[in-house]
């Protein structure tokens, strides 16, 4: 079980003013996902295998109602090393249901928008999830968020 964080909810607060400095025509992901899950830092590294971890916190109806651990491994040509953002938007109750019953997981085809001006503009929802990531550190030649997996601890 993760322990609460009482500033993950200020990492995260940031995170998303990160993100919409980036792209601010990402709001209309924030004003219309019933609920969504920011993970200030992700770090990744790989030569040939590799992983990722990060903690986050969970929104919904503009409060924070638990928080995420998120972990993955990857096999594939991939070298170096990175930190990243994310923000995973659940459109409806239903997405953010099937999240918080803990061990969700990214399917391997899922992708995500890097952000940068003007790119949420033409992303959507994939299976009433959107995904955004961006790059806040390092070179890493690969950028797969498919095998993530996500617990959760309502909060």
């Amino acid at each position: 079980a993760l322990a609460w964080d009482p500033a993950a909810e200020e990492k995260a607060a940031a995170a998303v003013e990160a993100f919409r400095r980036a792209d601010p025509e990402i709001q209309r992901f924030l004003q219309a996902a019933y609920g969504y899950a920011v993970f200030p830092e992700i770090t990744k590294g790989a030569i040939g295998i590799g992983g990722a971890v990060g903690e986050g916190t969970v929104f919904a109806g503009g409060k924070a109602v638990g928080s995420s651990s998120m972990t993955q491994v990857t096999l594939g040509l991939q070298l170096g090393g990175q930190t990243y953002r994310e923000i995973i938007f659940f459109k409806d109750e239903p997405a953010l249901a099937r999240f918080k019953r803990g061990n969700y997981e990214v399917t391997a085809g899922a992708s995500a928008v890097a952000v940068e001006p003007g790119a949420s503009l033409t992303a959507d929802y994939d299976a009433g999830v959107a995904i955004f990531t961006m790059t806040t550190g390092g070179l890493m030649f690969e950028a797969s968020v498919g095998g993530q997996k996500f617990t959760f601890e309502p909060r």
